[in-house]
């Protein structure tokens, strides 16, 4: 194993264990279940109307969930960074078709969970039941109604200056039309934004 792929495990490791804490039996069994493996800038992990099989954690790189409407025009759901797990939950779970398409936004590296073993994982071991939980409640529970209640209360400007306080660097590694989009806003929208918010520096 390489010095990266020792620190992306330890990453993942990290993440699970900041959600619950995880024996070291049965991180091993996790581990044991993980495939890692490099995609290029472009390419789809996810087309809209497959079944996901597989979580994709995030070791390096970005990824965006989109979703294009019946005239084609596209709006991204989410963006995913280093560090963020990625996967259609809802296509996972009832194992239907996405609603969505995944695309990595740079070239990435992605531990891969495959997620029938991963369940299977989950229902014969306590503290990985658990962080499973912790982790649907933090995700679709509490940073879900966040986020739904910033876009009724906040303006465009609040929810991008929030953006760019969690991820520093996003404007240098991503496209502003997905930013834009990732916001609910047009680019041009984003880009008066950026000019008003560059004047009042």
């Amino acid at each position: 194993m390489s010095i990266n792929q020792a620190k992306y495990i330890n990453d993942l490791k990290a993440k699970f264990n900041s959600y619950s804490t995880i024996s070291q039996k049965s991180w091993q069994l996790i581990e044991n279940n993980i495939e890692i493996n490099s995609i290029e800038k472009g390419e789809l992990l996810l087309r809209n109307g497959q079944i996901a099989k597989e979580i994709h954690f995030v070791a390096k790189g970005a990824l965006r969930a989109f979703i294009t409407d019946k005239e084609g025009n596209i709006y991204n759901k989410n963006i995913f960074l280093e560090g963020d797990l990625a996967g259609s939950t809802a296509s996972l779970i009832q194992q239907t078709p996405s609603d969505f398409s995944i695309e990595a936004l740079e070239d990435a590296v992605l531990i891969n969970i495959n997620y029938k073993k991963y369940r299977e994982l989950i229902f014969q071991n306590d503290d990985l039941k658990n962080f499973y939980i912790a982790y649907l409640e933090r995700n679709w529970v509490i940073e879900k109604e966040q986020r739904e209640i910033s876009i009724v209360m906040e303006n465009a400007t609040e929810r991008y200056l929030d953006l760019l306080a969690k991820h520093p660097d996003l404007e240098e590694r991503i496209a502003l039309l997905h930013i834009a989009s990732h916001l609910g806003i047009t680019p041009t929208q984003l880009s008066r934004i950026r000019k008003t918010l560059e004047k009042d520096l």
